[in-house]
């Protein structure tokens, strides 16, 4: 099954993607970042679908669209998010049950945009990394994989977000890996 990735931000998650050796047939970045540079390294067609607003006027839908042709463009099958910051639910309907997100939490706690600060705002001693299926609903799809870390006294919501990226770094290669070779024999 062909793999494309989504990615926003330093490519960390991404580097770890294809560290594990996963075959991603193309990166696509909603911003000019890191993980343009990263996959053009790794012999990746890297494309670059830039959101032409943050504001009121972003047309949500066209944006999709676009990401769903250029995925669609590389025949992909399975999207694997790698820190892409941008919700795009008409891509989650061209790809039903075939799109794979990484979030710093145990899900179904703390969902959206700050589960690290939330968690440490709320007084957990566990968080952790959930690998879940993208649906519409951001953060409730069917969970495929989830590692615990603990909070530590005196955690920063950067340092136990670097430890929980240390882990995702590990969880979502291994998740993508075993979704990909259950499609391959379904």
């Amino acid at each position: 099954m062909s793999v494309g990735a989504l990615a926003s931000g330093t490519g960390t998650i991404l580097q770890a993607i294809l560290a594990a050796d996963i075959a991603v047939e193309v990166v696509i970045t909603d911003r000019p970042c890191p993980a343009l540079d990263i996959a053009e390294a790794a012999g990746v067609p890297a494309v670059l679908v830039e959101r032409p607003s943050f504001g009121a006027s972003f047309d949500r839908e066209a944006y999709a669209d676009a990401v769903v042709e250029t995925l669609r463009k590389f025949d992909v099958e399975v999207v694997a998010m790698a820190g892409f910051g941008t919700v795009i639910p008409t891509a989650v309907r061209a790809f039903p049950g075939r799109m794979l997100n990484t979030h710093p939490s145990l899900l179904p706690s703390f969902k959206g945009w700050h589960p690290v600060r939330d968690a440490l705002a709320y007084g957990v001693k566990v968080t952790g990394c959930t690998v879940h299926v993208v649906t519409e609903e951001m953060d409730v799809g069917p969970i495929l994989a989830q590692e615990a870390v603990p909070v530590l006294p005196g955690d920063t919501e950067e340092s136990l977000h670097e430890r929980i990226k240390e882990v995702e770094r590990q969880v979502y290669p291994a998740t993508i890996k075993s979704f990909l070779d259950q499609g391959r024999n379904r």
